[in-house]
């Protein structure tokens, strides 16, 4: 059992898929106020009675079963369960936790303290939180190496395959990923819009705000004068983007700050992206220093054509890194608006057939194929 009196950091439970609202079991006027306050701040609508239901199997049924301390006595013979929370107030009063063991209750929460602990374990139930999404960043190793094109139709393939896909932009100063796949007037949110994200984002209403292209959602920058959000704001995005499962990829900037360390402590894989080009194996070598210090899985993606006596595996290996493979030239590359097919969209293209490889070794390494 657990006390729960601020915010707190814990697992979600597993799921398959959305699960629905908890059920609240009380007659404590003020603190159903409460918790049906907490519910709406989570997205869920929960199901609300005096004492166990006598529709059979909801208490057994519900994700998550929130016991006011008044409604203690009447669930003392209740089926015991999993995810059951002992609500109070009275911080003083030692025989809750008496009253918590009667009832097989996992957590004792005090509010308001555990407010914030409360709303984000109503969310993981609501949301349906199962296997987080495959995290990829990539990340050029100079300067023009193609970092963006690629980040671009590991999405679109992704979005093809069937996979939930969203495609982030972290560089602020790249001049927009949806530019790129030709929908900077399309309707929805941009990176300036969550900069005062704290907490918890719902990944629900995150994926719905944002541009639908492609078939896959697109998290850009604006043509405003921000360039920066808070690594807070990142952090928060971030996780609600993974929660909602499938597939995120991030174009990352070549420099680490702050917003990016955060976004690098959430993937699962990167990849360099390096010509074959001894100055830009040097300039690599510095990017994969700065990025190996938070992520520990980087691998080298090498683009042609090669000069004599260099490959992909000898680049690999002056890295000292993994090969990811070969980057294969895709001529006629263009914004869709113009009358061509955005980075990865022609199924057959060479870049769509590397980008497939890639997931189909990443999704089983990850165990999510």
């Amino acid at each position: 059992m657990e006390s729960v009196s601020g915010t707190v950091t814990h697992d979600p439970p597993p799921a398959g898929g959305r699960q629905g609202g908890p059920l609240i079991v009380t007659e404590d006027t003020e603190l159903l106020d409460d918790l049906l306050r907490l519910c709406a701040a989570a997205g869920a609508t929960p199901e609300v009675h005096h004492g166990v239901p006598e529709r059979r199997g909801s208490w057994e049924a519900a994700p998550l079963v929130l016991v006011g301390d008044d409604a203690a006595r009447r669930v003392r013979g209740a089926v015991r369960r999993r995810g059951v929370v002992l609500v109070g107030r009275d911080q003083d009063d030692s025989g809750v936790w008496r009253r918590a063991v009667e009832i097989g209750a996992e957590h004792v929460l005090m509010l308001p303290d555990g407010e914030q602990w409360l709303v984000d374990r109503i969310a993981d139930v609501a949301e349906g939180v199962g296997r987080p999404a495959l995290t990829v960043g990539v990340i050029g190793g100079r300067g023009g190496a193609g970092a963006s094109t690629l980040a671009c139709a590991l999405a679109v393939t992704s979005a093809r395959q069937g996979l939930r896909t969203l495609l982030v932009d972290a560089d602020p100063l790249g001049g927009g990923l949806d530019v790129l796949l030709g929908g900077e007037t399309a309707e929805g949110l941009r990176w300036p819009a969550f900069a005062s994200s704290r907490g918890r984002v719902g990944g629900g209403a995150l994926e719905e705000s944002l541009p639908e292209l492609h078939s896959l959602r697109v998290l850009s920058w604006d043509r405003g004068d921000r360039i920066a959000v808070p690594p807070q704001a990142v952090r928060a995005v971030l996780a609600a983007a993974r929660r909602r499962g499938g597939t995120v990829v991030v174009d990352l900037p070549r420099r680490i700050d702050d917003g990016v360390a955060e976004v690098l402590t959430q993937l699962d894989v990167g990849v360099l992206v390096v010509p074959a080009e001894l100055r830009a194996v040097a300039a690599a070598g510095r990017v994969a220093s700065a990025v190996g210090m938070v992520l520990r899985d980087l691998r080298v993606a090498v683009r042609g054509p090669y000069p004599p006596g260099l490959d992909d595996r000898e680049v690999a290996r002056l890295l000292g890194l993994p090969l990811a493979g070969e980057v294969p030239d895709e001529p006629g590359l263009s914004r869709p608006d113009a009358g061509m097919a955005p980075p990865g969209a022609v199924p057959r293209g060479p870049l769509a057939r590397f980008c497939k490889e890639f997931w189909e070794r990443a999704l089983v390494e990850a165990g999510a194929a």
